[in-house]
C-alpha cells in the first residue's frame, strides 16, 4: 500500500426496481467519483433494487444470491479493477438455507477480500429486516486493501458504538456505512436524518478517523405502500465535523482526501486508546447490564 492519503468517495442516487437500470447508475456515479480523485468508493445498502424490507412477502427471498453469482458483485468488482478503486459492495446474500445482509470487499484488481455480514437486524414498521436476514456471523472486520484499512458496517450498526469502537480497535483507519433509511410509516412528522448523522459523527470524533454513509434518496412503493429516503450521505472527519454533505433530494458524489500519517499521529497524541480500561468494560459483555 503506497497512498499517502485516504481518497474516500461516497454516491447517492435513487434507486429503481430494476438491477441493471441500478448496476448502470452506480457504474456511472462511481466513475465520477473515481475521476474526482477518489480511490475507495461507497455505494448504499441494498442498491440493487427497491428497499423490499419494507413488507414481508416470501416472494422477495428470489432476490437473493450467493456471493460469486450475484450481479452487482460481479459487475462492481469488475469495475473496481478497470479503475483501481476499492468498492465496498452491497448485496443480498444467500448462503445454504439462511440469508444475510452483506457486503463484500472489491480490491483494486477486483479480487474480493472477504465479506462482512450485517451484525445488527432492526425489526420495526418499514423495516422489517428479520423477516428476511439472519444476524450477521463474521464479526467486525476490516480489510487491509490497496487504498487503505477499510472497516465497513451496514445501517442499523451505525448506531452502536461498540461496532465503531471494535473497528477502531481492528486497525480501521475510515469506517464506511451503506444505508437505507428515511421516512417512518405511521410517524409522518418524524425525521431522524440530523440524529442519525450525530451518531455516526460521534463514531469519528470517539474514534479519531473518518466515517461515511451512503443513502439513497428518492420514494419507492413496495405492496402499495410508499416510503421515502432522505439522502444526506456525508464525509466526516476524524474530529466529527462533516466535511462534504449531500442533500436530501438529489443524486450525489461526495469525495474527502485524509493524510493517513496525520490522523495516525493525531489518534496517538490524544490517548484515547492508550487511556482505554477494557478491565473495567466487563458491563459491555452483558445484554442487562449484569442485572439477569
Amino acid at each position: 500500500m503506497t497512498d499517502k492519503s485516504l481518497h474516500i468517495g461516497v454516491v447517492q442516487f435513487a434507486c429503481s426496481d430494476t438491477i441493471e437500470e441500478n448496476i448502470a447508475t452506480a457504474y456511472r456515479l462511481v466513475k465520477q467519483a473515481a475521476a474526482k480523485g477518489a480511490r475507495i468508493i461507497l455505494v448504499q445498502e441494498l442498491f440493487s433494487g427497491h428497499y423490499f424490507c419494507q413488507e414481508q412477502n416470501s416472494e422477495h427471498f428470489s432476490r437473493a444470491h450467493a456471493l460469486n453469482d450475484d450481479p452487482a458483485v460481479r459487475a462492481l468488482s469488475a469495475l473496481a479493477k478497470e479503475l483501481g478503486v476499492v468498492i465496498p459492495i452491497s448485496f443480498f446474500e444467500k448462503a445454504g438455507q439462511v440469508f444475510y445482509n452483506t457486503v463484500a470487499i472489491a480490491d483494486a484488481d477486483g479480487a474480493i477480500l472477504g465479506i462482512y455480514r450485517k451484525s445488527h437486524i432492526p425489526d420495526g414498521p418499514g423495516y422489517n429486516e428479520k423477516y428476511y436476514f439472519r444476524s450477521g456471523d463474521t464479526g467486525f472486520r476490516v480489510w487491509n486493501t490497496a487504498h487503505g484499512r477499510v472497516g465497513v458496517g451496514i445501517c442499523w450498526d451505525q448506531w452502536f458504538p461498540e461496532a465503531a469502537r471494535a473497528m477502531a480497535l481492528l486497525g480501521a483507519e475510515v469506517i464506511l456505512y451503506p444505508t437505507a433509511i428515511g421516512s417512518e410509516p405511521g410517524q409522518p412528522d418524524f425525521d431522524s436524518s440530523r440524529h442519525w448523522q450525530r451518531t455516526q459523527q460521534g463514531h469519528a470524533a470517539a474514534n479519531m478517523l473518518p466515517v461515511a454513509a451512503a443513502n439513497r434518496i428518492g420514494s419507492e412503493t413496495v405492496a402499495g405502500k410508499t416510503q421515502s429516503y432522505y439522502g444526506s450521505s456525508f464525509i466526516a472527519g476524524p474530529d466529527g465535523a462533516l466535511i462534504a454533505e449531500a442533500g436530501r433530494d438529489d443524486e450525489a458524489v461526495l469525495v474527502a482526501s485524509f493524510d493517513r500519517e496525520a490522523l495516525a499521529t493525531t489518534r496517538a497524541s490524544w490517548a484515547v486508546f492508550r487511556d482505554r480500561r477494557p478491565d473495567l468494560y466487563g458491563v459491555l459483555g452483558t445484554a442487562d447490564g449484569g442485572r439477569g
